[in-house]
């Protein structure tokens, strides 16, 4: 065994403080010669002892974890914003081409500053059950495979991120994309699919295109609640509005 492990400074420092706690024990005894009002005393500190440890590790730790979790959320929205801005937002606007059924929703995701938390819940939770009608015919899944490859890189960075695993839903929305990237890829020629290859390439769009919108409620959520400035430009680049204009009218 490593006697440098064996006495580290904090063995040191607890033998110290011990010694030094009997020291003054044993000063009280010769002052009062009163060893049952030590004793007693000592006993009623022992007992606190187990309530103090549950304060520190129950709740002061559960606290302190909160505090830390909620700091690393936000800056996980700072990635998450990354994202949206080099990928997310210009993938669904790629992807709503492919729906049929983009138009219906689309009404339904244009997002104002008179959106509750209770209004984002709610289109969030009906988001989750969506599955858009994808049709490859309706557009060109050629410009969407170079633009997934395009950003392939920028996808693999993040995903690099060790902070990401506290963000569950965004890291499962990374796999779904890189996933889809990878597949289209992987094929030699998009053109003349067999049928089968073409419902799980749109299953694969569809998982990715879900996961992608409700991360992007999500997060104009938080930019509504925390950054109206950005929330602002948010809103005047929304994807699901035919409208938006980036300047001001």
């Amino acid at each position: 065994m490593n006697i440098k492990r064996l006495f580290s400074w904090q063995m040191v420092m607890g033998i110290v403080l011990i010694a030094m706690s009997i020291i003054v024990y044993y000063i009280h005894y010769l002052i009062f010669r009163d060893a049952r009002h030590i004793f007693l005393y000592l006993i009623g500190d022992i007992a606190f002892v187990f309530i103090e440890v549950l304060l520190v590790t129950l709740v002061l730790h559960g606290l302190l974890s909160y505090r830390e979790k909620k700091a690393l959320l936000k800056k996980l929205n700072m990635v998450i914003g990354a994202f949206f801005s080099e990928v997310g937002t210009e993938l669904i606007k790629i992807v709503s081409k492919f729906d049929s059924d983009s138009v219906g929703i689309s009404k339904d995701l244009i997002v104002t500053k008179a959106w509750s938390d209770k209004e984002f819940s709610k289109m969030k939770i009906r988001t989750l059950g969506y599955r858009g009608k994808i049709d490859l015919n309706r557009s060109d899944l050629e410009a969407l495979r170079d633009f997934l490859v395009k950003k392939r890189a920028f996808l693999l960075t993040l995903l690099e991120n060790p902070n990401l695993l506290e963000h569950e839903t965004f890291t499962n929305l990374l796999w779904a994309v890189f996933h889809l990237t990878e597949e289209l890829l992987s094929r030699k020629s998009l053109k003349n699919l067999h049928e089968k290859d073409r419902e799980h390439l749109v299953g694969d769009i569809n998982r990715a295109y879900t996961l992608v919108v409700v991360e992007w409620l999500s997060y104009m959520n938080h930019l509504s609640r925390d950054y109206p400035y950005l929330f602002s430009l948010a809103m005047r680049t929304n994807p699901f509005d035919a409208d938006a204009s980036v300047e001001i009218k």
